[in-house]
């Protein structure tokens, strides 16, 4: 049935406009069954007599077009009628509509088509089937534009025409069933606040930094127009502030009917926590009739966390809040402005965290699958999947690329599956052999187009580099991605006798190169950017690289308490505070406790001024921002060409503070929570912590607090699982299914 169904398109270029193909349909017989399957190249919404089908919205999702695209199937068997209309409305989408901060558009294919198939069941065994083809006709529809970025028209008095009969359209990709998670509704958040700006501007304030759209009931004179805007923050002067938007209009214009209408929109989203009515028909604004409706992948929550400090509670409530935002079907880096892409590089730092707060492993499944089929034949990776620009490639960078090895690591940990990891094996490996032939030593990756330590506040307080030489980065990162390697071939029963070789070769590179008596040799030029933006000179001495050699253990061990000394001085000069961007940030807590610095990791967290966790939350984020100083302390901003307020990565300190100061870590010979270390390290600076995680073995929990200067303990250990306890004090002991207290 599916291979006598069409890819059909419009005779007519519907340009921003959604069209709906319509079919109608009389059932022969009485109907034991009906199943519908759908997929666009855009996105598509399913009506059957005029009523919407399916959980999912922005269906078919986003993948690599050229290679995939997926399908979803619907029961459809109570919707039937004796007089059946089948209608397929489909936007452009990421396919077809504009996507990437390079403007790209069109990127897959210059039109949108459609693909349907229908097998009714009758009750006496028989079956026909409803295919999409030339029969079906097309319409406008009263979605008279639709763009990812730049937001929908909805005009309630728009004239719906008759196009024509479809035609066929020339797709060239692969069908496949839905391989991702559902992208659905969830929460739905009312206005707190309606604000008139010092501009004189109308704003409505949701409270929450969110992914979704607005949802309006409303009822007013026919031909009135809403037009609204949306926006993260308000200026330092309690403004209206897009600017950091870039070139994404993020504008929904509705149309009124002068009947009781019903706003959304069907084909976009938006990244906002503020709205500007620009246009608005009425003198008041009824809190009521709108709603921010949540948008995001539908994932199962699996993580909590709870502490005596509600600073910390807002940092977790910030995390939690930029993992559902950008967890829209790829994990993007930010939902908001002219982007919102399948960043690699971020989606790597987090996915550990992202593991525990969600079920991901299926959300991961799909976008690692994309990962693999754009991985070119010599190996390397994007820095985005999938990819969407044309003419104009995001560079190859260590510590994007490395996502090829270190998410299904991550992954087999959380969840255990041999399965998956076989499957992303060959990835693996092939990323690996990118690095060893890359560059002019065979053992070390120098030169390149990195990203370096994105971010980091040690490039200059403007700069989007960080001081770190890119060089070193590349090549502790080969190393570490080598590693990942040779534990997921020794779980997959596969020879890494080769793997082990080269680590050791790449190993002794990197320290013959980048170490000298024990410590990161003097700064050297990188072998492809001698400077950094503002001319900082690259290093190989910065807090980023200390953390990097002892994090992925290129040090020996009479050179370890060298290393972390300097790491700890770097840190004190600094005023206790990081150095660090994306590269080094996700570690340097652990590198801390690793190596008997607990207390200091434990000042970082807790750390006020920038950069640090909590200076965003003093500044009153609701989600991760993007920059440490996003919002200065001045009030003013930084600039507006890239910084965004919905940021994730740095979110990544969740994963220390559930597996160090809570305690809870997997243990790769025994993944998905089978058997585990627990071994919090308590602080009076949070009062108490309480996390869990359902697991998949059931849920573990972990709960400290304190009496005076006593410690007292609770853990909650679900049947089937081994837990090895270690108290601060040395005390271990063995637990296996039930609930302990302890106290020291």
């Amino acid at each position: 049935m599916k291979s006598a169904a069409k890819w059909i398109t419009s005779p007519r270029n519907a340009g921003e406009a959604a069209f709906t193909y319509r079919k109608d349909f009389v059932p022969a017989k009485a109907v034991k069954k009906a199943t519908l399957c759908a997929s666009a190249i855009g996105v598509y919404a399913l009506w059957i007599n005029g009523t919407r089908v399916g959980k999912g919205v922005l269906t078919p999702g986003w993948t690599s077009y050229a290679h995939r695209v997926q399908y979803q199937t619907y029961d459809v068997t109570d919707l039937l009628t004796a007089n059946t209309r089948i209608e397929l409305g489909v936007g452009q989408g990421w396919a077809v509509g504009y996507i990437g901060y390079a403007n790209t558009n069109h990127f897959f294919d210059d039109k949108v088509s459609l693909i349907a198939w229908m097998d009714v069941l009758y009750e006496d065994g028989t079956h026909e089937a409803i295919v999409t083809d030339e029969s079906w006709e097309v319409y406008t529809s009263e979605v008279t534009s639709s763009e990812i970025y730049h937001g929908e028209t909805v005009d309630k008095t728009a004239p719906i025409e008759r196009v024509g009969n479809a035609i066929p359209s020339d797709v060239k990709t692969k069908l496949v069933p839905q391989v991702g998670e559902w992208i659905t509704e969830q929460e739905r958040l009312a206005p707190v606040e309606v604000i008139r700006t010092p501009k004189g501007e109308l704003v409505l304030d949701f409270g929450q930094n969110l992914t979704g759209y607005v949802e309006i009931r409303i009822k007013g004179k026919r031909g009135d127009r809403i037009v609204m805007r949306h926006a993260e923050v308000l200026d330092q002067d309690g403004n209206f502030y897009a600017a950091n938007m870039r070139a994404a209009k993020n504008r929904n214009v509705y149309v009124l009917s002068g009947g009781e209408d019903l706003f959304k929109p069907t084909y976009s989203f938006q990244g906002f926590r503020y709205v500007r009515l620009s246009q608005y028909p009425f003198e008041t604004v009824d809190v009521n009739n709108f709603r921010a409706v949540v948008v995001h992948s539908e994932l199962k929550r699996t993580g909590w966390f709870h502490c005596g400090n509600e600073k910390i509670n807002q940092l977790y409530h910030n995390i939690i809040w930029g993992q559902k935002s950008n967890y829209l079907d790829v994990p993007t880096d930010c939902p908001q402005r002219d982007e919102r892409l399948g960043w690699t590089g971020d989606a790597q730092v987090f996915c550990r965290t992202a593991a525990i707060n969600f079920d991901v492993e299926r959300f991961f499944r799909k976008w690692m699958g994309d990962v693999a089929l754009e991985q070119g034949k010599d190996g390397h990776v994007l820095g985005v999947v999938p990819n969407c620009f044309h003419g104009y490639s995001t560079r190859i960078s260590a510590a994007w690329g490395d996502a090829a090895c270190v998410i299904p690591w991550q992954l087999y940990l959380a969840y255990g599956d041999r399965g998956l990891l076989k499957k992303q094996f060959p990835m693996m490996k092939k990323w690996v052999g990118y690095m060893h032939s890359v560059g002019p030593e065979e053992f070390l990756w120098l030169g390149g187009r990195h990203y370096g330590d994105w971010l980091a506040i040690d490039g200059g307080e403007d700069a989007c580099e960080g001081a770190t030489s890119k060089d070193l980065i590349a090549s502790a990162f080969f190393a570490y991605s080598t590693q990942l390697v040779i534990q997921a071939g020794e779980v997959l029963g596969e020879d890494v006798s080769e793997y082990r070789e080269l680590y050791q070769n790449v190993r002794a590179a990197f320290r013959g190169r980048f170490m000298k008596d024990g410590l990161p040799a003097p700064n050297s030029i990188d072998a492809d950017s001698p400077t950094l933006s503002l001319q900082v000179q690259s290093r190989q001495m910065t807090q980023t690289a200390l953390v990097l050699i002892l994090y992925f253990g290129l040090y020996e061990a009479s050179e370890r308490q060298g290393l972390v000394d300097a790491l700890v001085d770097m840190i004190r000069e600094n005023g206790t505070r990081m150095a660090t961007g994306f590269v080094g940030t996700p570690y340097i807590l652990h590198v801390l406790s690793e190596h008997g610095h607990t207390d200091l990791a434990y000042e970082l967290l807790m750390q006020e001024k920038s950069p640090s966790w909590l200076y965003s939350v003093n500044h009153g984020a609701t989600t991760m921002w993007e920059h440490w100083n996003g919002i200065k302390d001045d009030g003013s901003f930084w600039r507006p060409a890239m910084n965004s307020f919905n940021h994730y990565a740095y979110g990544a300190v969740f994963d220390w503070i559930f597996g160090v100061s809570c305690g809870i870590r997997p243990i790769a010979e025994a993944p998905a929570y089978k058997e585990i270390l627990l071994a919090p390290s308590p602080n009076k600076c949070l009062g108490f912590a309480d996390t869990s995680i359902a697991s998949r073995h059931g849920l573990i929990r972990s709960h400290w607090y304190y009496k005076g200067d006593t410690v007292y303990y609770e853990f909650e250990i679900p049947c089937g699982v081994t837990a090895h306890l270690r108290l601060p004090s040395g005390y271990t002991e063995t637990l296996t299914a039930g609930i302990y207290h302890f106290a020291e």
